[in-house]
C-alpha cells in the first residue's frame, strides 16, 4: 500500500516545497487512455500530450481535441490532472498560429516539442534535430509566444543536442529569450536517442544559464534514480517518462519518500495494480481496432515487468496471442481471481 488509506497518494499539498511531478509526453505510448490511468493511479502536477504535427496548414480545432479529448473537459483527466498539448513543427509563423488557434480552447498549457529522437521527424525538420539552429527556437518560441499573449502557460521541451552537447545552453537561453516559460530537459542528445546514461549534471549547466525553471527529464525509473538526479541536476522538479508507465506509482513513491514515510514497496502494489490494467484494456478496445489492441497491451506490459514479476508471467501468457477475444479471456480470469504468480503459469498452458 501507498501513502494514503487508498492504493494512490492523492494529496500530497501538505508537503513542504514539494516538487513538481510531471508526466511526459510519449509518442505512441501515453495517449489520453494512458494519461487517464496514470493520472488515476498517482498525483501529477500536470500531464502533456503527444505532439500535434504543425506542417505548413491550420489545423482545424478537432484535430487537437482528437489528441487531447481533455479539451472537451476543461483540459484535465477524469482525476483532474491538468493536461498540456504539445506542438511540433519548425515554421515559426505556422507554429504561432496554430498555438493562437490551440489557445482558442484553453488547454492548461502549451508546450513545444525540441526533444523528439525519431528520425521520421526529424527528416521532416522537427523535434530533437532542430537543436543545432538556435535561432531558429527563438524566433519559433517568441512568435508563438506572442500568438498566445499570455492566455495559457506557454513551455518547451528540449534534448542536449543533436550529436553532442555544444550548443546546448545557447538553445535553451534561445528558447528562455524567446519567451518560453519553463523547460523541461531531457538529458541526452538526439543521437543517444534513450541509451544510458542520462546526463543529469548538464541540466544544472543549463539551469544556471537560463532566468526560468527547469524541469530534469531522463532515465529516473526508480526513487533512488530521481535522489541521484535531483543530487546531479540541482533540481527538485522532474518530468517522469518510460518509468512511470513501468512504474505507475513511481510519482507517490517519490513524494513518499520525501515525507519520509514508509510503505512504499513495489512488491506490495501489484494487487492494486491490476485494476488498472483492466481499465486501460477497456479503454484501447473502445479506441482502436479489435487486431491492434492486443499489441497496445504487450506494449505496457513489456515496461511493467522491470518492476513486476507477475507482469513479466501476464506478458508471456498473452505475448503469442492475436485476437483480442483470447486476451479478454485470460485477463478476465487474472483480474478476477488470480493473486499469486502460479495461477498466470497455468493460464499460460490453457
Amino acid at each position: 500500500m501507498l501513502c494514503s488509506d487508498t492504493p494512490f497518494a492523492s494529496s500530497f499539498t501538505s508537503l513542504p516545497n514539494a516538487p513538481r511531478l510531471l508526466l511526459a509526453p510519449m509518442e505512441g505510448m501515453v495517449d489520453e487512455i494512458m494519461r487517464r490511468v496514470l493520472t488515476d493511479a498517482t498525483e501529477y502536477d500536470w500531464c502533456v500530450t503527444e505532439f500535434a504535427r504543425v506542417s505548413g496548414t491550420l489545423l482545424p480545432l478537432r484535430f487537437f481535441t482528437r489528441i487531447a479529448p481533455e479539451l472537451l473537459e476543461g483540459s484535465r483527466t477524469a482525476a483532474g490532472t491538468p493536461v498540456r498539448v504539445q506542438l511540433l513543427g519548425s515554421e515559426p509563423a505556422c507554429m504561432a498560429e496554430n498555438a493562437d488557434r490551440l489557445a482558442e480552447l484553453e488547454p492548461a498549457g502549451i508546450d513545444l516539442n525540441f526533444g523528439c529522437p525519431a528520425p521520421t521527424v526529424n527528416r521532416h525538420r522537427g523535434g530533437a534535430v532542430l537543436l543545432d539552429e538556435p535561432e531558429l527556437l527563438g524566433d519559433i518560441a517568441a512568435q508563438v509566444s506572442r500568438a498566445i499573449a499570455g492566455r495559457v502557460p506557454f513551455t518547451a521541451k528540449m534534448r542536449l543536442g543533436v550529436q553532442d552537447k555544444s550548443r546546448a545552453v545557447e538553445a535553451a537561453q534561445a528558447l528562455a529569450d524567446g519567451g518560453a516559460q519553463m523547460l523541461v530537459v531531457h538529458a541526452r542528445t538526439k543521437e543517444e536517442g534513450y541509451r544510458p546514461p542520462a546526463h543529469w549534471p548538464w541540466i544544472a549547466r543549463i539551469a544556471e544559464a537560463v532566468n526560468i525553471p527547469v524541469v530534469a527529464n531522463g532515465e529516473i525509473w526508480t526513487v533512488d534514480d530521481y535522489l541521484r538526479c535531483r543530487a546531479e541536476s540541482g533540481l527538485r522538479d522532474v518530468m517522469l517518462g518510460r518509468g512511470a508507465v513501468a512504474d505507475p506509482f513511481l510519482a507517490a513513491r517519490i513524494r513518499c519518500h520525501l515525507r519520509a514515510q514508509a510503505g512504499c514497496s513495489p512488491d506490495d502494489d501489484w494487487h492494486a495494480l491490476r485494476p488498472f490494467i483492466h481499465a486501460f484494456w477497456q479503454g484501447v478496445q473502445r479506441k482502436v481496432e479489435a487486431r491492434h489492441a492486443p499489441g497496445r497491451l504487450k506494449q505496457w506490459l513489456n515496461l511493467l515487468r522491470r518492476n513486476y514479476t507477475q507482469a513479466e508471467l501476464l506478458y508471456q501468457a498473452v505475448r503469442p496471442l492475436r485476437e483480442a477475444h483470447d486476451v479478454q479471456i485470460i485477463l478476465q480470469t487474472f483480474i478476477g481471481v488470480m493473486d499469486v504468480a502460479g495461477d498466470v503459469r497455468e493460464l499460460a498452458h490453457h
